[in-house]
């Protein structure tokens, strides 16, 4: 009786919450077999209250959502361990440490690996970021020898921050598009909230925690602590040049950007004819109209269509980095590429679990969790913009994804957003905020940032999830202060 006041969502969640809670903190199972028993309980549930999903669907389903999880983190992911380990192993890693060290000194390492990551996730996904500099925060710690519970901080809420907030990342700007938004604006006030966001999170917290709960480093990625220690004890000399250890992370990030960028400017509302009308062409004294660069951009989104795309762009940058692992090393190639054999491995664990977890989050959504909060949530009365960030930030919870909550919630407010007293872009400055909040089990990143990281799930929920849920606050906070003070209506 007590099933029938009760929304067959919230019973699935709670059902989904409960189980990796007691298979993954109490029976303490490895992750993967875990969220697997997790995610076909789920199903299963689905199962009893959905009219329209059956008890096969409920494996065949998990199967399917997990199939689509590698489609688009598999490559990356083993890509990614090949580049870790080339850079770590070849000393790539460390001559950017002590280059970043030189600048910013030593002190202040943690400023070089956030500034970094925030920057780079403006036109990269999260996932691509933390890939390529997580090995550079593991360098960090071996050469300074503490900390690391502050650089894997900073990486990540430098990264995660840019990926909410800062147009041309994919998440901000779908979110910008459906509420009908300018580009230039969403940007230009996505840095400001997005700077005071990753600072509180990343630099403040990140030295808070940093004095209250010692990471060890730990063997991951294919790589051993050991290893990591001998290199950084190296002579400079012994390392690759600067632009030779940075190359792999600039081919990874410029190929992606370059996709990404030409795609956000042709589908940038009234952007081009802006160009044209402005004449910022004729600085290159060339006399062109809409159309003619509409094509020649079209043309060149073609050309850049398959290197651009993050699985080639990290296979080029994989390649890139293992060449200059076999350069800077003694090792025979029969040795190297055992090397880099043990390398995917252990890449082909963290891919495993990530993308499970991301079926875990499908499943919860499937049971419809989603749409039940956000309409719940709709008609609250208080102000747009609180009501946007809560119903981002609940979806959010329940189902796993920061970009699906972001979607979802867009689509609920666009039809509001001309009742707004203040700028529209604000209102995509809080949907993004809250669908950050609070990254858990349920969220495929939250075991990305563990597994690549190697960390332990508590140590991952004291760093990863708390800040997330500080982005999410602080970024709230600062668009009530923003859009009092600046309303721009």
């Amino acid at each position: 009786m007590v099933l029938e006041f009760v929304d067959s969502s919230l019973i699935t969640f709670i059902v989904g919450l409960v189980m990796v809670v007691v298979l993954l903190a109490v029976w303490d199972l490895p992750a993967f077999v875990g969220l697997a028993i997790a995610t076909f309980a789920v199903g299963l549930v689905n199962a009893v209250f959905l009219g329209d999903f059956t008890y096969g669907d409920a494996a065949a389903r998990t199967a399917t959502e997990f199939g689509n999880g590698m489609a688009g983190i598999g490559i990356p992911i083993l890509m990614a361990a090949i580049i870790g380990k080339s850079m770590l192993e070849s000393g790539a890693a460390q001559r950017i440490v002590r280059a970043f060290q030189s600048v910013v000194g030593e002190s202040n390492s943690d400023f070089a690996l956030w500034g970094s990551s925030a920057v780079l996730a403006i036109p990269v996904f999260f996932d691509s970021v933390f890939y390529l500099l997580a090995p550079l925060a593991r360098s960090m710690r071996a050469r300074v020898g503490k900390n690391y519970t502050l650089y894997i901080v900073a990486v990540g809420a430098g990264g995660a921050t840019a990926h909410v907030f800062v147009p041309p990342t994919p998440g901000p700007l779908a979110v910008a598009n459906e509420i009908g938004v300018s580009l230039g604006l969403t940007m230009l006030i996505g840095v400001a909230v997005a700077i005071p966001s990753a600072a509180m999170s990343g630099l403040v917290y990140g030295r808070w925690i940093n004095s209250r709960l010692t990471i060890p480093l730990r063997d991951t990625m294919g790589t051993t602590t050991e290893e990591l220690k001998q290199r950084a004890k190296r002579d400079m000399d012994s390392f690759p040049g600067v632009f030779e250890s940075v190359l792999p992370i600039l081919l990874a990030v410029v190929l992606v950007a370059s996709s990404t960028i030409i795609d956000s400017v042709l589908n940038a509302p009234g952007f081009l004819k802006w160009v044209v009308e402005n004449r910022v062409v004729e600085y290159l004294s060339v006399d062109i109209s809409v159309a003619q660069l509409t094509s020649a951009l079209s043309t060149t989104e073609t050309a850049v269509a398959f290197i651009g795309d993050k699985n080639v762009a990290l296979t080029i940058a994989a390649i890139v980095a293992a060449l200059t692992y076999l350069r800077w090393s003694d090792l025979s190639r029969s040795v190297w590429e055992d090397e880099l054999t043990e390398a995917l491995k252990s890449g082909g664990n963290i891919a495993a679990i990530t993308a499970m977890g991301g079926a875990f989050g499908a499943m919860l959504a499937a049971s419809g969790i989603g749409s039940y909060i956000a309409g719940g949530l709709k008609g609250i009365g208080i102000g747009l913009l609180v009501t946007a960030w809560l119903i981002a930030a609940i979806v959010r919870i329940a189902q796993g994804s920061a970009t699906a909550a972001m979607l979802t919630t867009a689509g609920i407010m666009a039809p509001l957003a001309s009742q707004l007293t203040v700028h529209p872009a604000y209102l995509v400055m809080v949907i993004g905020a809250g669908g950050n909040i609070c990254s858990w089990y349920n969220d495929s990143g939250f075991w990305l940032v563990k597994e690549i990281g190697g960390l332990t799930q508590a140590e991952t929920l004291k760093t990863w999830t708390v800040v997330t849920t500080l982005i999410s606050v602080t970024g709230l906070v600062t668009v009530l202060v923003l859009s009092t003070v600046f309303p721009l209506a």
